[in-house]
């Protein structure tokens, strides 16, 4: 995936009762994550996330990091206009992704079959290096 810069990107809506953990503004607890649209259909979200969000001092927890891996994979298949939930994930821990610091989540969509899409997402600090990689199956839903 290349490095997408932040000009030309709009911004992503999102419901404004949205509870979802990563990207819901009504989640007191949650991420808040704010996801831009690229002109390729692809999802782009930079964010600084708190030392509350911790495993070892300085660095996100893992389980956070699938979270914004997840997060962006799952936000590139809606940016089409869908509803899908995830089914299968892989995720490469590449470096330690640090916390308090400017990162950035990239997500797109890289092949679809009915139902079924698959994406790709990585992070990369300010410097543009890769820290971590996913790719995952999502499966559409209908929504409530």
């Amino acid at each position: 995936m290349t490095q997408t810069h932040l000009d030309n990107l709009t911004p992503f809506a999102h419901s404004a009762q949205n509870r979802c953990f990563g990207c819901g503004q009504a989640n007191s607890s949650g991420l808040k994550l704010e996801f831009l649209l690229a002109p390729d259909g692809s999802v782009v979200c930079p964010a600084t996330l708190s030392d509350q969000f911790e495993g070892p001092h300085g660095f996100l927890h893992g389980g956070i990091i699938a979270t914004l891996l997840d997060e962006s994979m799952s936000k590139a298949v809606r940016a089409r206009g869908l509803t899908a939930m995830t089914r299968h994930m892989e995720i490469d821990y590449r470096r330690p992704v640090p916390s308090g610091t400017p990162i950035r989540m990239e997500g797109k969509v890289v092949r679809s079959e009915g139902r079924k899409h698959w994406a790709e997402a990585h992070i990369v600090d300010k410097d543009g290096t890769a820290l971590a990689q996913g790719k995952g199956l999502f499966v559409e839903v209908k929504p409530r």
